[in-house]
C-alpha cells in the first residue's frame, strides 16, 4: 500500500536528518528506493542530491518536480518514536515529508510510465536551507529541456486535505545584511574622547524601521529585522566597533531594490551624523517565489481531481530557493496542508502523515496535465 510505504520512507528520513551539503546517506537512501522501483537515475554532477526520470518512451515535453532533502541544526523535541537519532539535527521544516511525497509521485508515475506522453524529471535537491542547492542543480544542467517545474512546501496552518494555490508572489525574497559600525575606543568614563559605536548602531536600528513605515506604500510589503547586535568586551570600555546583523524580506523586485537603496543611505547618513563610517556587507538570498499565472489553472484542476480543497494561498515572508528555478523556466509552487502542531523550524515541528499519499497523487496528476497541455500548445 502506497500510504504505508511513504510513511515508512518519511520516518526513515526523519530519524536520520542531514544538514545542507551533508546529505550523503539521504541521497544514498533515495537512490536505493528509486532503483528498487526500477526508476532510472539521470547522470548529473551533484555531490549530494539526485535526479531521476520517468517516461520519455514517446518523446514529448519534459516537466520537473522538485523536493528538497536537507535538515536543520535544531535539537528535536517531539517525543516521536522515530525522532532524530542525531543530536542537534532535525527535519524541522518538513523536507522529509517533501522527499517522501515526491518519491511517491515517482512510484505512481512509474506504474503508468508507458502512458506518459512526455518525461517527468524528479529533482531531489540538496541545501535548500542554505539557499545554495537550486543553483547547484541549475549549474549541473538538470533544467536543460525542461518546460516547467513544480514544487511544494508543507503548511502546518492549513488542514490536511487543503492546498494553497496562488499565482504571482508566494514567498519572499530573503536578503541578509551585516553592518560594521566604526567607533573610536575610549574609557567609558570619558565618552567625549571617542565615538561610541553602540550609540551609533542604536540610532541605525531605529532609523531603519522608517523604511517600511515611510518609504514603502501601504499596499506593498517589506520586513526589516535587526536580529543581532554585538559590541564590546568590558563594562568600562567603549569599544571600537559594533556589528548589526539581520534580514530583509520583500515580494516585489522594485520594492526590494528601493529598500536596499534606502538601507544603504540610512547607514551612511547616520554614521556620518556621528562623525564615523560603517560598512554594509550584503548576504543576498533567493528572490521571491513568483508563480507563473499560465500554470495556475493546471494546479487547481489537479487539486480538484484528487479531492483536495483549494484555497487562495496567503503569501509567506519566508524564503525558498525554488525561486531560482523560476528565473530560468516557468514554475509553480504550492502550499500543502499538513495540520502541523507547530510552525516551521520549531523543535516540536511535525506533519500529519495522511498528507503524504494525497501529495504524491497531486503531483502525479499535475505532471501529466502539464505534459498534455504542453503537447496541445505544440
Amino acid at each position: 500500500m502506497l500510504e504505508q510505504q511513504l510513511i515508512e520512507i518519511r520516518r526513515h528520513l526523519h530519524s536520520k536528518p542531514e544538514l545542507s551539503h551533508e546529505e550523503f546517506e539521504t541521497t544514498k537512501s533515495i537512490r536505493g528506493w528509486l532503483e528498487e522501483a526500477g526508476i532510472r537515475i539521470a547522470d548529473y554532477s551533484l555531490t549530494t542530491g539526485i535526479i531521476a526520470e520517468v517516461g520519455g518512451y514517446h518523446g514529448g515535453p519534459i516537466v520537473a518536480v522538485r523536493a528538497d532533502i536537507d535538515a536543520l541544526a535544531i535539537q528535536e523535541d517531539t517525543g516521536l518514536s522515530y525522532a532524530s537519532l542525531i543530536p542537534g539535527k532535525m527535519h524541522a521544516c518538513g523536507h522529509d515529508f517533501h522527499t517522501a511525497s515526491i518519491l511517491g509521485t515517482a512510484l505512481l508515475l512509474k506504474r503508468r510510465e508507458h502512458e506518459l506522453k512526455g518525461t517527468v524529471r524528479f529533482i531531489f535537491q540538496p541545501a535548500e536551507e542554505k539557499a545554495k542547492g537550486a543553483n547547484q542543480v541549475i549549474a549541473s544542467g538538470a533544467l536543460k529541456g525542461v518546460w516547467a517545474i513544480f514544487g511544494m512546501h508543507n503548511k502546518p496552518d492549513l488542514p490536511t486535505g487543503t492546498i494553497g494555490i496562488k499565482s504571482g508572489a508566494l514567498m519572499a525574497a530573503a536578503d541578509g545584511f551585516a553592518v560594521e559600525v566604526k567607533g573610536i575606543g575610549t574609557h567609558a568614563a570619558v565618552p567625549e574622547a571617542g565615538v561610541d559605536p553602540i550609540v551609533v548602531a542604536s540610532h541605525m536600528v531605529t532609523a531603519l524601521q522608517s523604511i517600511v513605515s515611510r518609504n514603502i506604500g501601504s499596499l506593498q510589503s517589506a520586513v526589516i529585522s535587526v536580529t543581532r547586535i554585538h559590541s564590546g568586551t568590558a563594562w568600562n570600555v567603549i569599544s571600537e566597533s559594533a556589528m548589526l546583523d539581520g534580514t530583509i524580506r520583500t515580494f516585489d523586485i522594485e520594492v526590494r531594490n528601493h529598500v536596499l537603496k534606502r538601507f544603504q543611505q540610512i547607514i551612511d547618513g547616520v554614521a556620518s551624523a556621528f562623525g564615523t563610517t560603517a560598512n554594509v556587507r550584503w548576504l543576498p538570498g533567493p528572490p521571491s517565489v513568483h508563480n507563473d499565472a499560465s500554470l495556475e489553472s493546471l494546479a487547481i484542476e489537479a487539486a480538484e481531481s484528487v479531492g483536495l480543497h483549494v484555497v487562495t494561498a496567503i503569501p509567506s515572508p519566508a524564503g525558498e530557493d525554488f525561486a531560482f528555478y523560476q528565473q530560468e523556466i516557468p514554475g509553480f509552487f504550492v502550499f500543502m496542508g499538513t495540520s502541523g502542531p507547530q510552525e516551521w523550524h520549531h523543535p516540536a515541528f511535525d506533519v500529519d502523515e495522511r498528507a503524504l499519499s494525497i501529495s504524491a497523487e497531486y503531483f502525479a496528476d499535475l505532471s501529466q496535465r502539464a505534459i498534455n497541455q504542453l503537447l496541445i500548445k505544440e
